[in-house]
C-alpha cells in the first residue's frame, strides 16, 4: 500500500534534519520502504511517497524524527487504481 507522508519541519530544524539524515540515514524499520520525495524551496515541507503493508511501522520511524518535524500520513492509491475501481461501479 502507498502512503503520502507530509513532513512539516519545525522552525529552523532543516540543518539538523539534513545532518541527522547524513549521519544516520532514514532510520526506517524493515518493511517500511521509501519510494521518492520532494521538498519545497523554503525547506519547510517535504512530501514523501512510501510503501508498506504494515501501517504500524510508521510510529517506529516517526519517533526518530518527531523532535524536528511533524507528520501527516495519508493512505493513497495511484490514478490507475482509482480508474479501475470506478470502472467497476
Amino acid at each position: 500500500m502507498l502512503y503520502m507522508v507530509i513532513e512539516r519541519f519545525k522552525e529552523g530544524a532543516d540543518p539538523e534534519i539534513y545532518r541527522r539524515l547524513r549521519e544516520k540515514g532514514r532510520m526506517m524499520p524493515e518493511g517500511l520502504d521509501y519510494v521518492s520525495s520532494w521538498i519545497d524551496h523554503a525547506f519547510k515541507t517535504c512530501w514523501q511517497l512510501m510503501r508498506t503493508e504494515d501501517e504500524s511501522l510508521f510510529p517506529i520511524w516517526t519517533d526518530n524524527w518527531s523532535d524536528l518535524m511533524e507528520f501527516e500520513i495519508v493512505p493513497i492509491r495511484t490514478s490507475a487504481e482509482a480508474v479501475q475501481m470506478m470502472q467497476r461501479k
